[in-house]
C-alpha cells in the first residue's frame, strides 16, 4: 500500500509527537514549523549557565505524556520534588507547614482539628471518586457540597491550582482537578534535567528515525480543502504542497486562521478560554534558605518551587527558582513586585544572590479550560475533525483525556488512531445479483 502523505503543522511536543507515531506506522511525514527552533512552549534557554523554561514545567508520572513517551522509547531524566526539604503554605503573609501527608497533616496550623480530619477523610477517598461524573459541576460546587469547613475547602482549592494551572475556580469542571489529584498522589511529577528542550530533542531524533521531514522557518498560510476534503497546505510563497492529510497542532486560534471561512472552526476558538499564570524566573547563585524549597498560597494564587532542589538546571551550588501567579481570568492582571513579595516571604535576601531573572505577565499555559458548562474533558473538540476529511488537530486544548501536556500527547496518539485506522481500511466492494 502506497505511504499515507501527512503534513503536520507545528513542531511543539504535540506535532513533532504526533509526526513520529504516523511516521512509525507507516506514513510520509513532512512537519512544517514557522519559527527556526522546534519545542513551541517547551523550549528552553540557557540564561547565565541557568536553564530556563517557560515558566514552571512538571511531567506527571501516571499520565498520558508518560505512556506515549514509553511507546516512544522515550525516558526523561530528572527528578521527583517534595522527596526532601520544607513545604510551606502561605498565608496572611507567613509561612506554616503545608499538609501534604500524614505527620504534616497533623502538625499544620492552617487546618483546625475538625478540618484536619475532614481532609483526612477527603484524600482517603480521593482515589476511588468517579471524576467522570463530576464532569459537569464546577470545582467551586464540589468544593462547597463535598466539604463542610472554608479551611479545608481553601487547601484542597490550593492543591487543584497547582495540579491543573487554573485560578478560575467557577469555570473548570471538578472532573479535571480530581483527576489530575489522582495522577499527583497516585506517582507525583517529574522535574526534567536540562529543561523541557531535553525532551524536544528526544522526540525530535525519534521522529528523524522514523523518517519524518523536518522543514523549519516553514510559513503556511492555509489548508487546501476541495468537497470537504483535505488536499494540502498552502504555503506562504503561494505554492501548494500535496497532502492526503493534514494535522494543526497550534491553538485554536492558529487552526482557525488557517481555515478562515470555517464558522465551525471560528466558534471553537472565539469559546476556548485560555489558562494563564504570571511568571518569575529566578538563577541564584546560591539559596539563603536552603531548606525552603516549596511553597503554595492558601489565601492567594501563589507558588514557589525550587526546581534545582532535585533537577540538573544551572550551575554547582546555584537554585533555579521559578515564582508564579495563577490568574483568574485571562485578563486578571500580575505585577513583577507582587512574586518579588512572596519570594520575599520564603527565601528574604534572594536579591543579593540573583544572576539572572525573567518576568512573563501573562504567560498561556493552557489554550482551553475544561469547563463544567461544556461537561469537562468531553466538551473540547476530538482530534478529527468531523466535517472535514482528512483535517486533524493536535493540542493541550483537543480530546477527552488528560490536562496541560498530557492532552497534547493524548491528542496526538488520538490522531495516530484515526489516521492509520483510515489508512489500513479497505474500500468494500459491491456485491452483484
Amino acid at each position: 500500500m502506497e505511504a499515507k502523505k501527512v503534513a503536520v503543522v507545528g513542531g511543539g511536543l504535540g506535532g513533532l509527537t504526533a509526526a513520529a507515531l504516523m511516521a512509525r506506522g507507516g506514513c510520509a511525514v513532512t512537519l512544517y514549523e514557522r519559527s527556526k527552533h522546534l519545542g513551541g512552549r517547551a523550549q528552553t534557554s540557557d540564561v547565565e549557565g541557568f536553564r530556563f523554561n517557560l515558566g514552571p514545567h512538571a511531567l506527571y508520572r501516571a499520565g498520558a505524556a508518560m505512556r506515549v513517551l514509553g511507546r516512544l522509547g522515550v525516558k526523561p531524566q530528572g527528578g521527583i520534588p517534595g522527596q526532601s526539604g520544607a513545604a510551606y503554605a502561605l498565608r496572611a503573609g507567613r509561612l506554616h507547614t503545608l499538609p501534604r501527608g500524614p505527620v504534616s497533616l497533623m502538625t499544620t496550623d492552617v487546618l483546625s482539628l475538625p478540618g484536619k480530619l475532614e481532609m483526612a477523610r477527603l484524600l482517603a477517598s480521593l482515589p476511588r471518586i468517579d471524576p467522570d461524573t463530576l464532569a459537569h459541576v464546577s470545582l467551586r460546587e464540589w468544593l462547597n457540597t463535598r466539604l463542610s469547613r472554608d479551611d479545608v475547602r481553601a487547601v484542597i482549592a490550593t492543591l487543584a491550582r497547582v495540579a491543573t494551572y487554573c485560578g478560575d475556580l467557577d469555570a473548570l469542571s471538578a472532573q479535571v482537578a480530581v483527576t489530575q489529584l489522582q495522577l499527583a498522589l497516585e506517582a507525583n511529577v517529574l522535574y526534567l534535567d536540562d529543561g523541557w528542550a531535553a525532551l524536544v530533542s528526544s522526540v525530535e531524533a525519534v521522529a528523524r528515525d522514523a523518517g519524518v521531514t523536518l522543514e523549519l522557518s516553514a510559513k503556511v498560510d492555509g489548508v487546501v480543502i476541495e468537497s470537504g476534503q483535505v488536499q494540502g497546505l498552502r504555503m506562504g510563497d503561494g505554492t501548494v504542497r500535496a497532502a492526503d492529510a493534514v494535522v494543526l497542532a497550534g491553538s485554536p486560534g492558529d487552526v482557525s486562521r488557517l481555515l478562515p471561512e470555517d464558522t465551525v472552526l471560528a466558534r471553537e476558538a472565539a469559546e476556548s478560554t485560555p489558562v494563564k499564570a504570571a511568571t518569575l524566573e529566578l538563577g541564584l547563585s546560591r539559596l539563603p534558605r536552603p531548606e525552603a524549597l516549596f511553597a503554595l498560597g492558601i489565601d492567594g494564587p501563589w507558588y514557589v518551587s525550587v526546581h534545582s532542589a532535585v533537577a540538573k538546571l544551572g550551575p554547582e551550588g546555584g537554585a533555579m527558582v521559578h515564582v508564579m501567579k495563577y490568574l483568574a481570568t485571562p485578563d486578571t492582571e500580575a505585577t513583577e513586585a507582587e512574586l518579588e513579595a512572596v519570594m520575599d516571604v520564603l527565601q528574604p535576601g534572594w536579591r543579593a544572590h540573583l544572576v539572572a531573572r525573567r518576568f512573563r505577565p501573562s504567560l498561556v499555559v493552557s489554550h482551553r479550560i475544561p469547563t463544567a458548562k461544556s461537561g469537562g474533558l468531553a466538551g473540547r473538540p476530538p482530534s478529527e475533525v468531523p466535517h472535514v476529511r482528512g483535517l486533524y488537530r493536535v493540542g493541550d486544548w483537543v480530546g477527552d483525556e488528560g490536562m496541560l501536556v498530557d492532552a497534547s500527547f493524548a491528542s496526538a496518539e488520538s490522531v495516530e488512531r484515526a489516521l492509520l485506522r483510515h489508512r489500513h481500511e479497505e474500500p468494500r466492494l459491491a456485491v452483484g445479483a
